[in-house]
């Protein structure tokens, strides 16, 4: 196994956070993400909207082999330097059904964890940044930040 490609939901903030700690790791193996719903995915993993992408994340390998749920989780961290010790403990019989138990929570409430925890998805993000680019007279400038006790504002 060289790389895997993470089948994931790029419109959910937890999502999009997991991926923004994943690429910040160092790795063992290279990944990429790829919209779980785009024809890309369909693409490369015929089949892959069946198998139920939209509530769990797949990953799959170069080889061909593939993930889902709380196995896809611990192929992530298996990915990592810093947590394949970890990967190898969490696969185990005794963890294993924790594992997919906190998963399978996470997993099942991620839109609503996103928006308590404020996370945002790639799409808001991006939208967010094209408010501040689209610029007719090419000056583009963040707005001022309001005055906080009286000093002038930073920006």
């Amino acid at each position: 196994m060289n790389s895997l490609t993470i089948y994931y939901d790029p419109r959910c903030g937890l999502c999009a956070g997991f991926r923004r700690w994943l690429e910040s790791r160092a790795l063992w193996v290279p990944v990429e993400f790829v919209g779980f719903d785009t024809p890309e995915a369909e693409r490369r993993f015929p089949g892959l909207m069946a198998l139920g992408a939209d509530r769990d994340v797949v990953v799959q390998a170069d080889d061909g082999s593939w993930w889902q749920g709380a196995d896809a989780w611990v192929v992530c961290l298996w990915a990592t330097r810093e947590y394949r010790l970890w990967s190898h403990r969490l696969a185990t019989p005794l963890f294993k059904p924790w594992v997919r138990a906190v998963v399978h929570g996470i997993s099942s409430n991620r839109l609503r964890i996103s928006s308590l925890l404020g996370m945002r998805s790639e799409a808001e993000i991006s939208e967010e940044l094209d408010r501040f680019s689209n610029c007719e007279t090419g000056a583009c400038r963040l707005p001022a930040l309001a005055k906080v006790k009286g000093e002038k504002p930073i920006l």
